[in-house]
């Protein structure tokens, strides 16, 4: 009961195209409106959502740089220098190491992988890892998930004589670091018609581009893309354009044939036997991936994701599935301290972002407790701990709100940031923090909307039980795979009532199992509500009230459609 619904009721016109289209694509009108709602409005552009095709991904070499790219990766093999595929130590960074190392080992072996030591080293490119490879003889390095604005940093490896390729979906500044390509959909002069690819998905660009200029068969290619379905679904990108093509068919790839490491991942998951969607890789396999390089360090993970034997894989994977609990100790015991700050400054509840700050703070996780107070108090968000007498943390945002913008307006105050809309790294002196704090809150108060600083939910479709049939459920899960810009839609049903034997569930009671009947048909429909006992009272009072919800099928009894409750409201109440 705390959330604001977004619902605009169709027009006349919208009905009448939603039954048009719906005719003709043999569906209900319910999802034909959800269609349009997406900007699909024809036969044929149905069918392309519905079906993506690897043949329409987007011709690589439309990249600025490409070509160059790949010439220097040729001109590298040719002349046998050793190779370095450097990435980000988040799911972003690991799995497109491991896509392109998987890739070129096939064809060459002089290359290694590299991860940065998180609290050795920090996010980006490190002297560090510069030095090493100098020693180790490397010559080129194609660098994933980060690198944009590593200007000093390639600028020395330039002096020591190594080259760089940056394969990176960051906002670049306006100057670009001096590297012999440079490949980022981004770039103010793009020339690649989608902008939302990630980190992975630049990298398999890349590896597409080398492929076709190399004659290699597209289909050698096409086992890697359960790295970029992965990649897609916790990078948190726009799951429209070729993003949805690589996430549908590497989705694909996961339930049918996923590889060694993903394999053993999904076993220590408990998802072995079920099908595997993008809910399952932002909530359970996602986290494992990022364990390694919260709380160790993440070469671990691009070892296991590399791996061949499974039974190495296992015992592997079962290492990052510890250090996830570890992390989810920490999480939680960071959110805690974090929620008894933000409760004490009463004057907190008059601010419109959140700026915490305790050295003790593991730095590992503070993106994540980010993520929690985000939801929590529905405000824009930056978290910061201390490592080596600096201040670095993470910053989330909520909804519609571009919290990229309101840390680049005090760049002047940090010592290095990076990121995208809703979510930003950052460091700075904590000298600075007092005004980066009053700044930045200043800022998001002129800038956000009223309405992005509430919970909304956003409603696709006002249905009845009737609605909810088979067909209907096997016609919506055609909309899938969901994301940003493509969520999975919510529907909502008015008057509804307890059909006398909904209950409170959870080991601590915090769930509430239902059966419902709504007002206009005499069909029972089962749903769970996570975390919201509260309303359990109202529900058992016997009076009528409004669901929102998506429409699921239950795990447990297979064929059975049952409604996942997002949020409950007494009628009449809008």
């Amino acid at each position: 009961m705390n959330s604001k619904w977004n619902y605009e009721p169709p027009t006349p016109e919208r009905q009448l195209a939603a039954k048009e289209l719906a005719d003709k694509i043999n569906m209900s009108p319910i999802l034909a409106e959800l269609l349009i709602k997406r900007g699909i409005r024809t036969e044929s552009a149905a069918k392309r959502f519905f079906r993506p095709m690897l043949s329409e991904l987007i011709d690589p070499f439309l990249m600025n740089d490409m070509d160059i790219a790949v010439d220097r990766l040729n001109d590298a093999m040719g002349r046998k220098e050793r190779i370095m595929v450097y990435g980000d130590y988040d799911v972003d960074g690991c799995t497109a190491v491991a896509l392109v190392y998987k890739f070129l080992q096939q064809f060459y072996s002089n290359i290694e992988y590299y991860i940065p030591d998180r609290y050795e080293e920090g996010y980006g490119i490190s002297i560090k890892a510069l030095d090493y490879a100098a020693q180790a003889g490397v010559k080129l390095i194609i660098v994933l998930d980060c690198g944009i604005k590593a200007i000093d940093e390639i600028a020395y490896a330039k002096s020591l004589g190594i080259d760089f390729i940056i394969c990176d979906h960051h906002v670049p500044d306006d100057e670009l670091p001096c590297a012999v390509a440079i490949l980022n959909p981004k770039r103010a002069n793009s020339t690649y018609p989608f902008k939302h690819l990630c980190g992975c998905g630049v990298g398999f660009k890349f590896m597409q581009a080398f492929a076709k200029n190399n004659g290699i068969a597209f289909s050698q290619l096409v086992p890697l893309l359960e790295f970029c379905a992965v990649s897609i679904a916790a990078d948190i990108v726009p799951v429209t354009g070729e993003n949805r093509i690589l996430a549908f068919h590497g989705l694909k790839q996961l339930n049918q044939n996923p590889s060694v490491g993903l394999k053993s991942i999904i076993e220590i998951c408990g998802l072995t036997g079920r099908e595997i969607t993008m809910s399952d890789i932002i909530f359970k396999i996602g986290p494992r991936i990022n364990a390694s390089g919260r709380v160790q360090n993440g070469t671990e993970t691009v070892d296991l994701l590399v791996e061949r034997d499974f039974q190495k894989a296992l015992i592997e994977a079962s290492h990052i599935n510890e250090y996830n609990e570890q992390r989810k100790d920490i999480d939680k015991q960071m959110t805690e301290e974090a929620n008894q700050i933000v409760e004490r400054l009463e004057s907190q509840e008059h601010q419109s972002a959140i700026v915490l700050y305790d050295e003790g703070w593991k730095k590992g996780v503070v993106g994540i407790v980010a993520s929690r107070l985000t939801e929590i108090y529905y405000r824009p968000t930056v978290v910061l701990s201390c490592n080596d007498g600096m201040a670095t943390g993470s910053a989330r945002s909520v909804a519609g709100y571009d919290i990229y913008d309101a840390i680049k307006e005090c760049r002047d105050l940090l010592e290095n940031f990076g990121g995208h809309t809703y979510a930003v790294g950052l460091s700075l002196k904590v000298e600075n923090i007092p005004e980066f704090r009053r700044r930045f809150q200043l800022y998001v108060s002129q800038h956000i909307l009223p309405e992005q600083t509430e919970a909304m939910l956003d409603v696709e479709a006002e249905i009845d039980f009737k609605d909810i049939t088979k067909k209907l459920h096997n016609d919506l899960k055609k909309f899938a795979p969901h994301g940003p810009e493509n969520p999975k839609p919510i529907f909502c049903t008015r008057n509804v009532y307890d059909y006398g034997t909904s209950k409170v569930v959870g080991k601590q009671q915090e769930h509430i199992k239902l059966e419902l009947v709504d007002s206009r048909s005499s069909n029972v429909m089962n749903g769970i509500a996570f975390g919201q006992s509260a309303a359990a009272r109202y529900i058992k009072s016997k009076r009528s009230f409004d669901i929102a919800y998506t429409i699921e099928e239950n795990i447990y009894k297979r064929n059975e459609v049952q409604l996942q409750i997002e949020d409950i409201k007494p009628s009449e109440e809008y």
